[in-house]
């Protein structure tokens, strides 16, 4: 009995070290040598060189002189990093009616300038409510609304979208996207940050 328990508590011991040790640090140090920007969580910094946050993981941009993402359910204000989810409202759901009726609004008050109809992810949160992207043509929609509070020809902010349009992963997978937070640090980059008076008047 008792050389049973031995051999069982070396076993324990043993898958311990090499699984919860060995392996993880081996793991680690392979991604912090072949892919540090990914290991570390592919942090974003602006021209200060602060960390603006993370190129993977969605944030809130309320001032007007910036892109918008799509909204967000994740946690109770969204953009909860901790708290990635939908709203799991149905599409009979009288709840994500009445909040996708707000938001087209906000929209088109915030942008009465821009052309055509809303795109739908400006208005429909998405699956993990943390999504950094867009499409191109969600961020173009915006370009008014941007153009005017910093006081620039929108024909330039549509230039700056256009050259930060990425294209297929590989060329096959997925769609041409644009991504939130780098947009936001290339508007800042070429045209400066934008007075918060000058915002406030659009208000």
């Amino acid at each position: 009995m008792s050389r049973d328990l031995i051999i069982a508590a070396r076993a324990t011991l043993v898958t311990l070290v090499v699984t919860g040790l060995v392996y993880p640090f081996f793991v680690t140090g392979i991604a912090q040598v072949l892919f540090p920007s990914q290991a570390n969580g592919t942090l974003v910094t602006d021209e200060r060189g602060q960390i603006a946050g993370s190129e993977l993981i969605g944030q809130s941009f309320a001032r007007a002189g910036y892109f918008q993402p799509r909204p967000s359910a994740a946690g109770e204000k969204g953009y909860d990093a901790a708290a990635s989810s939908g709203s799991n409202f149905g599409p009979t759901s009288k709840k994500l009616a009445e909040r996708a009726a707000a938001e087209s609004d906000r929209l088109r008050r915030e942008n009465p300038s821009a052309p055509g109809p809303i795109p739908a992810e400006l208005v429909a949160a998405s699956g993990s409510g943390l999504d950094p992207h867009l499409s191109p043509e969600a961020a173009l929609w915006q370009v008014p609304r941007i153009a005017a509070a910093r006081g620039v020809a929108a024909s330039r902010v549509q230039t700056l979208v256009v050259e930060e349009i990425e294209g297929r992963t590989l060329g096959i997978f997925g769609e041409p996207r644009v991504n939130v937070l780098l947009l936001n640090l290339a508007l800042d980059r070429q045209f400066g940050r934008p007075a918060p008076a000058a915002e406030a008047k659009l208000k």
